[in-house]
């Protein structure tokens, strides 16, 4: 049956047109965009799962900031530990020297006292934001290394503690401190018991120089094995935030070849919905024929 009052075609055609501009523009908001699931209601259980990724990448770039900044404390603090070895073997050397008794003791005492003063220097300057592993009696520094999520979705974080190996105490002896000098750290009598004013008072100071060789190599040591673990975390950081930033891309991005081939088809479809809505609009037109 025909009806001028109700075109059933034109109908059908309407919202075949409709249901693919809806297509349509979803597509050209997906690629434009480059999110497949931009907004909770596009799929809320994926959204829900992406935003939740999302916020734990956040975490771990803060957490990458953490291991930075602890990173480059330590360095700083190995850095002078390794120099403050090199250092007590020049000291050495002037020890074993001075343990003859034919040698100039006095400049030798000058020399000593230098490389004591430097040492001190070292330990004093040895901060990073202040922070100053060589010289400050406990302390210990505590990194942020990783935050955790567990399965009922509950967070906490872990942290690394790098021990301060506190240089000013270890290496404190007896005897007397450096004259004239006005660094703390000399004034707290560092290396004291280190004394090359005769060949007897060296040969004792070649005994307690060793410890504090020793003392300062297991330092130096330390530092750098907490410098090689917060690397390694550092790097597992970074391993574990690239792999959500992927996980979340296989969830919410836009794949673009299939987007591609999907709008050239809507946009084909398209022009077949608008014809055959054009078709359906001119049936009436029909019915006019019967009344000629």
């Amino acid at each position: 049956m025909s009806s001028i009052l109700t075109n059933n075609s034109a109908m059908v055609a309407l919202q075949t047109l409709q249901s693919v501009n809806k297509n349509l523009a979803k597509t050209q908001n997906m690629i434009s965009t480059g999110k497949e699931i931009g907004q909770a209601k596009d799929n809320s259980a994926i959204w829900a799962i992406s935003k939740v990724m999302e916020s734990d990448v956040t975490g771990f770039n803060a957490v990458k900031d953490a291991l930075a900044l602890g990173e480059s404390t330590v360095a700083v603090a190995a850095a002078g530990a390794e120099q403050i070895v090199n250092l007590l073997n020049d000291m050495k050397e002037r020890v074993v020297a001075a343990t003859g008794s034919n040698v100039d003791h006095d400049k030798l005492t000058a020399d000593v006292d230098a490389l004591k003063e430097q040492i001190g220097a070292i330990i004093r300057g040895s901060q990073f934001n202040g922070s100053n592993l060589l010289d400050t009696a406990g302390g210990d520094i505590d990194v942020l290394a990783s935050i955790n999520r567990d399965g009922a979705g509950g967070v906490s974080n872990l942290s690394i503690t790098v021990e301060s190996v506190d240089f000013q105490a270890g290496l404190l002896g007896g005897g007397t401190a450096v004259a004239d000098v006005e660094d703390p750290i000399l004034a707290a009598n560092i290396l004291g018991d280190i004394d090359v004013s005769s060949a007897t008072a060296a040969d004792t100071s070649l005994t307690a120089l060793e410890t504090h060789i020793q003392s300062a190599i297991d330092g130096a040591a330390a530092l750098g094995a907490s410098a090689k673990r917060l690397s390694d975390q550092s790097e597992f950081v970074g391993k574990v935030s690239d792999a959500m930033v992927s996980g979340m891309g296989a969830l919410v991005d836009t794949n673009m070849e299939e987007a591609s081939a999907r709008l050239q088809a809507l946009q084909v479809q398209q022009q077949l919905a608008t014809q055959s809505l054009t078709i359906a609009n001119q049936a009436p037109q029909a019915i006019l024929q019967l009344f000629r």
